[in-house]
């Protein structure tokens, strides 16, 4: 999800929630190929309050990055009133890893039982159940980006803004760092196409460079323009709070 606009600062509803809530994943991408990117994490959540009293369903982004440990966006996890909770997971999430195509695969499903908020930026964490032990975790990034430096996105999130939908196949893309900041790193689309960019349902997906097992994550899909587009995307820096996340699991 977004935090703004499309992407307010909360999780993307796929009922009848406002349109202003919906959040981004990777349009003008392609196809991830089979057994790639298990890491990658669709994020499931039910019974989300509304201050009306009613719930609604949505979907978020992530990355395994210990056994036990998923990385997401903040505004995924919020009370009635958009604001960002820490604690016992505030409803009911189930987080599906290893897999690309739900039309073939099953993948590995975990249920969040916690979720910790970083204080620095719109990042959370998110505790599973159970220990994931057959797919290899992200290592998470400590040097600062680069302008320049080219990123990997994959996601679960809708091809378009109009009418969005959660994919069913994972999409992939690449994109380029753009600008700097202190906590935040912003991107623009690089390959296949300059709009190739993240899009609704997609909030807290990973940007990594690969390599090794799995790669290295650099930064977390936050915010930006409705997609596709070719403007710039801001996404949170992993580096400004991996001593945080390594204290957090263990």
């Amino acid at each position: 999800m977004r935090l703004r606009a499309l992407l307010a600062a909360a999780v993307l509803t796929i009922t009848t929630a406002p349109a202003a809530l919906a959040a981004p994943d990777v349009a003008h991408g392609t196809d991830v190929p089979p057994g790639q990117f298990g890491f990658v994490a669709k994020i499931a959540m039910t019974k989300i309050p509304r201050p009306d009293g009613s719930t609604y369903s949505s979907f978020c982004t992530g990355a395994l990055i210990a056994p036990g440990w998923v990385i997401t966006t903040g505004h995924c996890f919020h009370d009635a009133h958009r604001k960002r909770v820490s604690g016992k997971a505030p409803y009911p999430t189930t987080v599906t890893l290893g897999l690309v195509d739900e039309a073939t695969e099953s993948g590995v499903a975990r249920k969040a039982t916690e979720v910790l908020q970083a204080k620095e930026n719109d990042v959370a964490l998110i505790r599973l159940d159970t220990p994931v032990t057959t797919v290899s975790p992200l290592t998470v990034n400590r040097a600062v980006p680069q302008v320049g430096l080219h990123l990997t996105l994959a996601g679960w999130g809708s091809l378009t803004s109009t009418n969005p939908a959660p994919a069913t196949r994972m999409q992939q893309g690449t994109v380029q760092v753009a600008t700097v900041a202190p906590t935040t790193v912003g991107v623009r689309g690089a390959a296949p196409s300059i709009t190739t960019s993240a899009c609704t349902y997609d909030s807290g997906a990973p940007y990594f460079v690969p390599g090794g097992k799995s790669g290295a994550l650099v930064s977390l899909e936050a915010t930006g323009p409705d997609c596709p587009h070719a403007g710039v995307e801001t996404t949170s820096r992993a580096d400004a709070i991996a001593d945080w996340i390594a204290t957090q699991t263990g």
